[in-house]
């Protein structure tokens, strides 16, 4: 299936997407790790979704191919990431689409469905922030937040955001390494880490109760990030929500089980057995 790299401008930034198949449009988001974008997050799966949807893997602002605008005039708290995505959607996919997000992305793709619910048909949850529980260990959540711009430094991330049964390869650490080293990729790191404490990656718990949208929360039993407490959290407090568990994977259980996560996906997606009761 042929994937084809395209930029638009979205919200006032150039945005890199990558988009392969037809159907309805189905947006992935990645998560915010260090040297994080749609081709490092979505390579194992875009493929097989193009067989059932219009695929468009996102670049959020600050990473990837997508701009990295100057901190000082341009904001990278949680709201702006939802305001562009939901731009995104509205504008690329040309109305309501499939959402998945995985962990910042999870954040992202969950703001559009509490502020703009119109522009979904269904939304995928996978090891996502937006619920405030975390894993209770600090020194877990200060790993997230230790990478020094080196090789072995992408290296230790790496081991942290997967299971321990996930053989990680040294192009992907190549890969994901190189998208940190390229312009001011730090400097959009940083004031993402900076306007966290003001405009977070959480929303309040009677916000994320009030999203109809048919939901798939997704979790590695194994994940340290996205703990299990959270995922069970956000099964009690959204309504129309399923649940699936996979054992053995930690929090990017997209690259670490990509059939068995996308298998579970594309029948919540594409099928009528995922159905609200009137």
């Amino acid at each position: 299936m042929a994937v084809q790299s395209r930029n638009v401008k979205v919200d006032g930034v150039d945005t890199h997407y990558l988009e392969a198949g037809e159907g309805e449009p189905l947006v992935l988001i990645h998560g915010g790790g260090a040297g994080a974008d749609a081709r490092g997050n979505w390579e194992a799966c875009i493929g097989e979704y193009a067989k059932h949807f219009r695929v468009l893997a996102v670049d959020m602002v600050g990473f990837g191919h997508t701009a990295r605008p100057d901190p000082k005039t341009y904001s990278y708290g949680q709201s702006g990431r939802n305001r562009h995505m939901a731009a995104f959607v509205e504008k690329v996919a040309g109305g309501p689409a499939h959402l998945i997000g995985n962990s910042m992305g999870g954040a992202t793709a969950l703001g559009v469905a509490i502020n703009r619910p119109d522009l979904l048909r269904k939304l995928v949850l996978m090891g996502a922030a937006g619920l405030d529980i975390a894993n209770p260990d600090p020194s877990r959540r200060a790993a997230l937040g230790g990478y020094d711009y080196t090789v072995e430094g992408m290296r230790r991330l790496v081991g942290v955001l997967t299971g321990p049964h996930y053989k990680v390869s040294d192009e992907l650490i190549a890969y994901r390494h190189g998208l940190t080293m390229l312009p001011g990729a730090r400097e959009a790191s940083a004031a993402i880490s900076e306007q966290m404490r003001t405009d977070p990656m959480t929303y309040p718990r009677e916000a994320i109760a009030a999203v109809k949208t048919p939901t798939l929360v997704v979790g590695g039993k194994l994940d340290e990030i996205a703990v299990l407490a959270r995922t069970y959290g956000y099964l009690e407090l959204m309504p129309n929500s399923w649940g699936f568990i996979l054992p053995h994977v930690g929090h990017w259980v997209m690259m670490e089980a990509p059939r068995e996560f996308v298998a579970v996906t594309t029948a919540f997606l594409a099928g009528d057995m995922f159905t609200v009761a009137a």
